[in-house]
């Protein structure tokens, strides 16, 4: 019983080729022999059919082997990135808790900029924020709000459900 041929894939054919072109360079091969020879080498479904094209040329190598840089093409460094549905919107990296679906600059700004509670609306924090509205009417609420318009950009705020408000 003989073992089947191995098929052979674009890499292996491209290593023949390149072999083939050296033959041709250092003069073992003429242009109509390496024209042949190449039409032959892309047209080999496995490994045993490029055995002849090699047969009466010098080999430093009995097959053909999948060059270095082939494999380099295909970073393994690379992980694929799943969906995870009880993080729709990504994990902080340090505390792996999934964000929230709010964005941290806009509450800061909208706390700083409109300083009757707004920011804290937009977080879902709603008793904060009605605190901070009565408290404008005696002045203290326009301090609070745009002290705590300061702490939500430079802290770590976190919606009601203690998500991280996003980056």
């Amino acid at each position: 019983m003989s073992t089947p041929s191995v098929r052979i894939g674009y890499v292996e054919r491209e290593a023949a080729v390149r072999e083939l072109g050296e033959h041709y360079t250092a003069g073992r091969l003429d242009a109509a022999e390496y024209e042949e020879r190449t039409s032959a080498a892309y047209a080999a479904r496995t490994a045993d059919d490029l055995g002849p094209l090699f047969a009466d040329l010098p080999r430093e190598q009995p097959t053909v082997a999948i060059p270095q840089q082939a494999t380099a093409a295909f970073p393994t460094t690379a992980v694929p990135v799943a969906y995870d549905p009880e993080a729709p919107y990504g994990r902080d990296p340090v505390s792996g808790r999934p964000y929230s679906d709010r964005l941290k600059v806009i509450a800061a700004l909208l706390q700083l900029f409109l300083p009757f509670g707004t920011g804290r609306f937009y977080t879902g924090h709603t008793g904060l924020a009605i605190a901070q509205l009565l408290l404008v009417f005696l002045g203290v609420g326009v301090i609070w709000s745009f002290i705590d318009g300061i702490v939500l950009l430079a802290g770590d705020p976190t919606d009601p459900q203690g998500r991280p408000l996003r980056p």
